[in-house]
């Protein structure tokens, strides 16, 4: 069993972070598992490195241990999904020879067109395969002038699978009208793409992440299905998931890294313990009682051994509460 915590080292961590790292942490250990930390930095525009270790920092600082993971190594070359770009583009290239993808030479303004808001009782359209089809020709001719982005080849099929918490998801997805971009024009790769060839590449049995990421789980699973036949690879097989609540303030705002007072090193520049930290998340997300525990304090070896199966964390929003 392997589980992992795959955080975007966009700015400097925060509560909303930690509460995922803390579940999938806790699963992982319950169950007797390898747990292992992936920087997911291909947005190179946003991410930064020195945010990245300083974002282990803050894990190691809370008391986490990874197995496999950047600080640690492990059988991959590298944790930084930054490097391992070599690996994605090989697999597309076998994508490619199997006609499973295609280029899209849409530009933004035709994409916006096509997805505006429909009138009752219209589908809703992601995409409308306008690309799919293109002869070679065309492909050359437009080649010379733009850069292509590459759209993965959907089936129509439905997708069943059920969530720990969210429960029995359904998903249909309908050929060209969901046929979704793996790489983008400007040559940067999806975070549909990228998170399901490492998952493979480490692993991964479970995943456990924010419900906002529920919406793309069909799209990752077809994906994985897709590479189990053209890879012909029986070690290729779908992870369980876990779409936990996000954290949201006192006004019902989600969490998120421009807020202030929720970074790890800002409360701990406040004089905040970890134990703190990690207990005022237990208790707001309904893993344990505050009148258990001493000054709201819990250390991570102790919260191994709470369960964590709870009705609450179905829902799609936890409120947490700031307070010295």
């Amino acid at each position: 069993m392997k589980g992992r915590f795959a955080p975007s080292p966009t700015g400097y961590i925060h509560l909303g972070n930690v509460w995922i790292a803390l579940l999938s942490y806790i699963s992982t250990k319950q169950q007797k598992g390898q747990y292992v930390v992936r920087m997911e930095d291909i947005d190179i525009q946003r991410s930064k490195r020195e945010l990245g270790e300083a974002l282990l920092d803050d894990l190691e600082w809370l008391g986490f241990e990874w197995d496999e993971g950047p600080r640690v190594g492990g059988p991959e070359s590298t944790y930084w999904q930054s490097e391992r770009q070599t690996y994605y583009r090989d697999i597309l290239e076998h994508l490619a020879s199997e006609k499973l993808i295609y280029p899209c030479f849409c530009n933004r303004t035709r994409l916006q067109s096509i997805a505006s808001a429909p009138h009752v009782g219209e589908i809703i359209h992601r995409y409308d395969g306008h690309c799919r089809h293109l002869e070679d020709k065309l492909i050359k001719e437009f080649m010379t002038s733009k850069e292509p982005s590459l759209r993965l080849a959907v089936n129509s099929c439905d997708i069943d699978f059920v969530d720990r918490w969210q429960g029995f998801q359904h998903i249909h997805l309908e050929g060209e009208l969901d046929d979704y971009v793996l790489r983008r024009g400007d040559g940067m790769y999806a975070y549909n793409l990228a998170v399901v060839l490492d998952d493979i590449a480490m692993g991964i049995t479970e995943v456990i992440r924010g419900d906002d990421l529920l919406d793309t789980t069909g799209q990752q699973i077809y994906l994985y299905k897709t590479l189990q036949q053209c890879l012909h690879s029986k070690n290729i097989k779908v992870p369980s998931y876990g779409h936990a609540p996000l954290l949201i303030d006192s006004e019902g705002h989600r969490l998120s890294k421009r807020q202030k007072s929720i970074t790890i090193r800002e409360l701990r520049d406040n004089q905040w313990s970890a134990n703190r930290i990690l207990g005022e998340l237990a208790i707001a997300g309904g893993l344990v009682k505050a009148n258990t525990l001493h000054n709201r304090e819990i250390s991570i070896s102790d919260l191994i051994e709470i369960d964590l199966n709870l009705p609450s964390l179905s829902q799609k929003t936890i409120e947490i509460q700031i307070k010295e």
